[in-house]
């Protein structure tokens, strides 16, 4: 009985720290905010909220202004109540009120949820890939006049069927394995170069680059180019799933892990993962001898940060660190924010 009760309880107040998550404003949060160029929806966020996840649910659109859903340098922000809630809309003059009137403005760039600089090679380059598919793809051979090392307006031979006529020239990078179960969970193409298929010469392309980022070298593999766009458009948002999961690498291979760091976790679109989750990141707690017992004592981890996740597959997603109160390291769990 005493078992049952503890269980109700422990389930009570799990149901009531649930419907009473709501947003929280800072303190010192400002009235009105005029967006400048530079600015990013986490930083606007993280202005008016502890929490700035819970961006969605203040956010209040409003009709009368031009692009309500879209924020861009020189749109003023600022804090209304509608029905005694807070919340943060777009104005269309220097009078904070809802009435009906229509805004002009300049066509720009809204700005991003993130520092689009951070990600942006992941979100239109590198990808995660089968291993059939990159050991199937068209190699390269050597560059023009036997070179071994070659770049951006040069000329490449690799063997292969024709994937396309234009190319992405990959190479094959980390493997992702479920540091809990072993599982495979896919495997990281490097974007290097890209260029067009010039001839065909039986099986023999002829590729001419036309950009690179890093010396093409023999070896590398060719994909379809696929040209995907930056996407902007994702929100702060806290998973609809239960997250716990673990940061598996970090791009670079750093040793520890900061702000705009780019990591790689153990959770993907089976697990509910979507771009614009933000994740809490802890820090697991030091293993220490009991002094009495001479048992080895796991401490608790602690909260030490905050990612963002941009690029969802299927096993895994790429998510960039927005936030770190502490050193952080491969192997630290991911959780609900």
């Amino acid at each position: 009985m005493r078992k049952l009760l503890y269980a109700l309880a422990v389930t009570t107040l799990l149901f009531t720290s649930w419907a009473h998550a709501q947003p929280e404003f800072k303190a010192d949060h400002p009235e009105r905010y005029t967006v400048v160029k530079g600015d990013t929806l986490w930083d606007i966020s993280g202005r008016f909220l502890n929490n700035p996840w819970y961006w969605p649910e203040i956010w209040h659109v409003n009709p009368q202004v031009a692009n309500p859903h879209l924020i861009y340098p020189g749109d003023r922000l600022a804090l209304v109540y509608i029905d005694g809630k807070p919340r943060i809309t777009k104005v269309a003059s220097g009078d904070v009120k809802l009435s009906p009137q229509i805004r002009s403005e300049a066509i720009d760039t809204p700005i991003p949820a993130i520092p689009l600089d951070a990600i942006a090679s992941f979100l239109t380059d590198t990808r995660i890939v089968s291993p059939e598919e990159i050991n199937g793809a068209p190699y390269v051979l050597e560059g023009e006049d036997g070179r071994i090392i070659t770049g951006a307006g040069d000329k490449i031979y690799a063997r292969g069927e024709k994937p396309a006529d234009r190319v992405g020239v990959f190479r094959r990078s980390q493997e992702f394995v479920d540091p809990d179960t072993g599982e495979f969970l896919g495997l990281e193409a490097r974007s290097i170069a890209r260029g067009n298929v010039a001839a065909e010469n039986g099986d023999v392309l002829t590729v001419e680059l036309t950009r690179s980022s890093e010396e093409v070298r023999i070896g590398d593999r060719l994909l379809v180019s696929e040209d995907r766009r930056l996407t902007t458009n994702f929100m702060p948002s806290s998973p609809d799933e239960q997250i716990e999961g673990k940061m598996i690498s970090v791009d670079g291979g750093v040793n520890q892990i900061g702000q705009y760091n780019v990591v790689a976790i153990n959770r993907g679109a089976r697990e509910g993962m979507k771009a614009g989750n933000v994740l809490a990141v802890m820090k697991a707690g030091n293993r220490v001898r009991d002094p009495i017992t001479g048992e080895t004592i796991e401490l608790p981890s602690e909260r030490a940060g905050l990612l963002m996740v941009f690029q969802v597959y299927e096993k895994m997603s790429y998510g960039l660190v927005l936030k770190a109160t502490r050193s952080l390291s491969v192997g630290d769990k991911v959780v609900n924010p």
